[in-house]
């Protein structure tokens, strides 16, 4: 009977439009903030950061900008994975001093530059190197362009052609990064390293940061971004994507600007998506290189948390990340740890295990573990009564 609305009055238009307007909901809210930035960094480990917490909250950002183009927008992204790689690789320049190169001919004076056949080339200039956040945030900003860009194809095709379009995007940037030796600074394995970086004298990346440190430094950029989109999903622009999404032509009629929708949701979503590339490398791996690291994988995982999780719901965004995330870590320690099996015959059953999980569900409800979460609720508030 605690679960109510009955006795919790509204008297202003901001209290009815909360996003949790029953009291209960609010201080389970306040009660999973308290549990995740007071109790869990006090008793967490090496394992249990690495392995569920902070790749939890790195996919969690990624399926919310996701989400916001697909669930919200209605349109269809395979290049996830590509996003993540600008993300990554744009926080890296950032990290290392990002770096400006002028190329001429070799002119014969002796300047103390580099000489290569008959090219010459000059430092410009170099930006300071910027500590962790900035460079996490200019590598979000720097993803917000490069979806503007690859945005431009969906104001003249949608559905599967989009869907072909933004795999295109996936598999160039991919192998723009891989051919591109200024991006990785000109590394003879190609491979990026992040710095050891502080954050109020706290080591965030490196080789000695703490477990606590990466872990709530992960919990601070995915709580600050899942507010930011709850309450943008929910004014005008939020609005203005759902229309587009639910039919485009009668959006544009009743005075909704096509370009502008499409393009905001490509560029909020890819700056998501770019955060949570450049926590995946900066923060999660370390060390990263582009096609293991961002392949087609990483796109076709994102859109099937957001899948299972459900469209259009910032819940379901953290739900499927859970879902996917959690699952193979858990089957994995059942079936190695608990039960003695194999390492490889282990990883079979758990993908065979999480593929039919994943058709369960959407069988049982093709909403989404978000619909899932509505219903209960629905049948908490009427509980006990029938009606």
């Amino acid at each position: 009977m605690f679960y109510r609305e009955a006795g919790d009055f509204k008297t202003s238009y901001s209290a009815d439009a909360q996003t949790f307007p029953i009291t209960f909901d609010r201080w389970r809210y306040y009660a999973v903030l308290v549990v995740a930035f007071g109790l869990i960094p006090l008793t967490i480990n090496d394992y249990f950061a690495s392995a569920v917490l902070v790749p939890f909250l790195i996919w969690s950002i990624i399926a919310i900008g996701l989400n916001i183009l697909t669930g919200y927008c209605g349109q269809v992204s395979l290049g996830t994975g590509g996003f993540m790689a600008v993300g990554a690789y744009a926080c890296y320049k950032f990290m290392t001093g990002l770096d400006v190169w002028y190329v001429a001919e070799c002119s014969g004076l002796n300047l103390g530059l580099l000489c290569t056949g008959d090219a010459t080339y000059a430092l410009l200039f170099q930006l300071p190197q910027l500590n962790i956040a900035l460079s996490v945030l200019m590598g979000g900003l720097a993803t917000a362009t490069v979806g503007l860009l690859f945005g431009l194809p969906s104001l003249r095709i949608k559905g599967f052609y989009l869907a072909v379009a933004t795999l295109a995007a996936q598999f160039f940037l991919v192998w723009l990064f891989n051919k591109w030796s200024w991006a990785y600074n000109y590394s003879a394995s190609g491979q990026i390293n992040a710095p050891t970086r502080e954050f109020f004298g706290v080591e965030i990346t490196g080789p000695t940061a703490s477990a606590e440190a990466k872990y709530l430094f992960c919990l601070v950029f995915a709580f600050v971004l899942a507010w930011f989109a709850r309450n943008l999903t929910r004014g005008r622009l939020g609005r203005s994507w759902m229309a587009i999404r639910d039919m485009d032509i009668a959006a544009e009629i009743i005075g909704v600007d096509p370009l502008k929708a499409k393009l905001s949701a490509f560029a909020v979503s890819s700056f998501f998506v770019g955060v949570g590339g450049a926590l995946f490398f900066s923060v999660y791996l370390g060390a990263v290189e582009v096609g293991e690291a961002f392949g087609i994988n990483k796109s076709f995982l994102a859109l099937f948390m957001i899948i299972i999780g459900g469209l259009g719901s910032i819940f379901g965004s953290f739900a499927g990340a859970a879902f996917i995330v959690l699952l193979p870590v858990l089957l994995k320690n059942i079936m190695v740890g608990g039960l003695g099996w194999p390492t490889d015959v282990a990883a079979h059953f758990e993908f065979g295990i999480l593929g039919l999980l994943i058709i369960v569900f959407l069988i049982a409800e093709p909403h989404g573990l978000a619909a899932l979460w509505r219903t209960a609720k629905e049948k908490l508030r009427l509980w006990p009564f029938p009606h």
